[in-house]
């Protein structure tokens, strides 16, 4: 039995229910081949991991038609063992990665700029100021295109505070599409996890990262 499937379809009637169309990204992190082999076979269609070895693994043992997304930090000397083995980025926020993604990259890489709405200084991003500028410089990188923005809510109870933050990345995703720069049609919101993709989803989110709540947590994975 797929312990999974239940859970995924009660999610996706839940979104559904808010705006069709939102993507679920299976955030299989904490899980293991097995695990992320039963979410596949829950009718899951795309996946999220957020080390070069955990995807490095599951690309080794898992071959099915699913579309991965990295979704933690990238570290510049790691672009070379992931770029070429994903479909999405979260996690642009630097232009020092944008280069080596440009010198790396075999195809143009679908790409989500990381924006650190809340100004916490224990995130990465770059500061919704610095977003538009950012985007624009990458102009001449034909390895990169930026489908959206991407953030992360404070880990807090206050649901109030976390609509603000959705809410401003929501506008700052249709103020960049906007400019209807070529390399940058940024029609994409990537934001809310296991405990708030619902106000994300009502906020405007187009993809939501669900890992706990959909798969679980294992803390042998591997």
């Amino acid at each position: 039995m797929n312990a999974i499937k239940p859970v995924f379809e009660n999610i996706t009637n839940e979104l559904n229910s808010i705006r069709p169309g939102i993507n679920i990204i299976a955030v299989t992190k904490q899980v293991g081949v097995e695990r992320t082999q039963e979410a596949i076979d829950a009718g899951i269609r795309h996946l999220g991991e957020n080390r070069p070895e955990g995807l490095a693994l599951k690309l080794q043992s898992i071959d099915a038609g699913v579309s991965w997304h990295y979704i933690g930090n990238l570290q510049t000397r790691k672009v070379k063992d992931v770029v070429n083995n994903i479909d999405y980025l979260h996690s642009l926020d630097r232009l020092s990665l944008a280069k080596e993604i440009q010198k790396r990259a075999e195809k143009p890489l679908k790409c989500f700029v990381q924006v650190n709405v809340s100004n916490e200084e224990t995130k990465s991003g770059i500061l919704p100021e610095e977003t538009l500028d950012f985007i624009r410089s990458l102009t001449a990188f034909d390895k990169i295109q930026v489908v959206g923005l991407m953030t992360m809510a404070p880990n807090t109870s206050d649901s109030a505070l976390i609509r603000t933050v959705f809410k401003e990345l929501k506008s700052l995703q249709l103020q960049v599409a906007a400019e209807k720069m070529e390399h940058a049609p940024c029609t994409e919101c990537s934001m809310g996890m296991s405990n708030d993709y619902v106000i994300a989803a009502q906020e405007g989110a187009t993809f939501v990262r669900i890992g706990t709540a959909l798969v679980g947590s294992e803390s042998e994975a591997k």
